[in-house]
């Protein structure tokens, strides 16, 4: 399952170039994430509030053509990687020319509320099979 969002940059976004600054991507992922949670039916409270976290522990992107204020993108988040302890989302934004633009990829871990590496197949089946359910397979970031 592929969850879509619309992004109108903000000027406040862009470097003196009118380029968005690449830190920005990593804030247009985690709107992606939250999204997609949201779109499988388990919004990221309800993963909260079952006891779980999850952690960043990598993000990569590639920068294939800039992104500008002004414009629209949308960008399409999926899951490509999933197991008991992480799972590895994909991002790819794309102008208003259905060209793609940025590739990224960010991998996350389950934790418990006191911040350890927790198992989510043992602490929560039911997110489990869940997510597991929707995983896309996906070739290799550098090939995207």
């Amino acid at each position: 399952m592929k969850s879509l969002i619309t992004i109108e940059p903000r000027y406040q976004e862009t470097d003196q170039m009118g380029v968005i600054h690449h830190s920005v991507y990593a804030v247009w992922f985690e709107m992606g994430r939250v999204k997609y949670c949201d779109d499988i039916g388990f919004p990221f409270k309800k993963i909260e509030d079952s006891g779980l976290r999850l952690a960043m522990i990598d993000l990569r992107s590639i920068y294939k053509k800039p992104a500008l204020f002004g414009n629209q993108y949308k960008q399409y988040t999926y899951l490509i990687d999933f197991s008991r302890i992480r799972m590895t989302f994909r991002y790819e934004i794309y102008n208003e020319k259905d060209e793609l633009i940025h590739v990224g990829e960010s991998v996350l871990v389950w934790l418990d509320t006191n911040l350890r590496p927790t198992n989510v197949l043992k602490s929560n089946k039911q997110i489990y099979d869940l997510f597991a359910k929707h995983v896309v397979k996906a070739k290799g970031i550098e090939n995207a």
